[in-house]
């Protein structure tokens, strides 16, 4: 097997490849990506392909800017012999267009999901955000496997908030929030979201005195404009709980949105290292080795 990292993804890259295993013999190297001045790029595949399962390692933060070069590093694998090549994407993104809110709109997770089956032969992930999507395989049609990130999250929880009371920023996280708690063996509560806008939203804090009795742990799968994790900060402070702590799978963060969290009041802001960032705390390329492994279990893969 062979790992080729798009640039920012080395660290992790280091990360995955022993955690692999030696008997895969991933030995990362990176993707060279040359950019023009007029916006075209180059991409350059390292070493001998011939014969070889290629894995592309890419977190699609910015999944626009990345379509192409990682069409084209596909592509240019085969052409160089390589027998598959599969995606391994901590996180992925377009998941959340769903389905069509306003007429006339495009519902992108699929038609992502069909852009990245015609140049990957697999897919690996860290919980993608599928709410009203119930499985990876109805938008895939290749294989594809969520790493789930649960056990990572309680036992970074466990080590550092032992007293941690667990928050989901909504109904729709009621059960992988219960999920981590149970993991965690802490108590958890949910919030009421109200959002009036990309940016506009609202909260309610539930009442009792849970809140007050350990430290608020926000739980979100996604950060992106910040508001949610901001604006429940402030609502749990005007409850008089503790400084809360905010923990979030993937570090998206739009400008100026960690700042504003930070400036509502928390504690501190804690992320996984699906998509680089200066709060990754946890390391998820366990996770992803254990999804990953299946595809070279044989000559096949599975």
């Amino acid at each position: 097997m062979i790992l080729v990292a798009f640039p920012e993804m080395m660290p992790l890259a280091r990360d995955l490849a022993p955690a692999l295993g030696a008997d895969l013999g991933a030995d990362p190297s990176a993707l060279d990506w040359h950019h023009f001045p007029d916006g075209e790029s180059l991409v350059t595949l390292p070493g001998d392909l011939d014969g070889a399962d290629v894995a592309l390692l890419a977190s699609l933060r910015d999944p626009d800017h990345l379509a192409l070069p990682l069409r084209f590093a596909a592509a240019t694998a085969r052409e160089l012999g390589a027998r598959r090549v599969g995606l391994i994407a901590p996180y992925l993104g377009y998941m959340r267009q769903d389905r069509r809110f306003k007429p006339g709109q495009a519902v992108t997770a699929p038609l992502f999901a069909q852009f990245l089956g015609e140049s990957f032969d697999w897919l690996v992930t860290v919980d993608p955000h599928l709410h009203r999507i119930a499985r990876l395989g109805d938008v895939f049609a290749m294989p594809a496997v969520r790493a789930v990130s649960a056990p990572v999250l309680a036992d970074w929880i466990r080590t550092h908030v032992p007293d941690a009371v667990l928050l989901g920023p909504d109904s729709e996280s009621q059960q992988w929030v219960a999920e981590v708690a149970r993991l965690a063996g802490r108590p958890h509560e949910v919030l009421r979201k109200i959002r009036s806008g990309d940016r506009n939203v609202d909260v309610s804090v539930p009442h009792g005195a849970t809140l007050r009795a350990g430290t608020p742990v926000i739980l979100d799968d996604i950060a992106s404009s910040g508001g949610t994790m901001a604006r429940a900060v402030e609502r749990l402070l005007d409850a008089g709980t503790a400084a809360p702590v905010c923990l979030v799978i993937h570090a998206v963060f739009a400008d100026g949105a960690q700042e504003s969290i930070l400036a509502a009041g928390a504690a501190r802001i804690i992320s996984t290292d699906t998509i680089p960032h200066p709060s990754n705390a946890i390391k998820v390329a366990g996770l992803l080795a254990e999804a990953t492994r299946p595809f070279f279990s044989g000559p096949s893969g599975p």
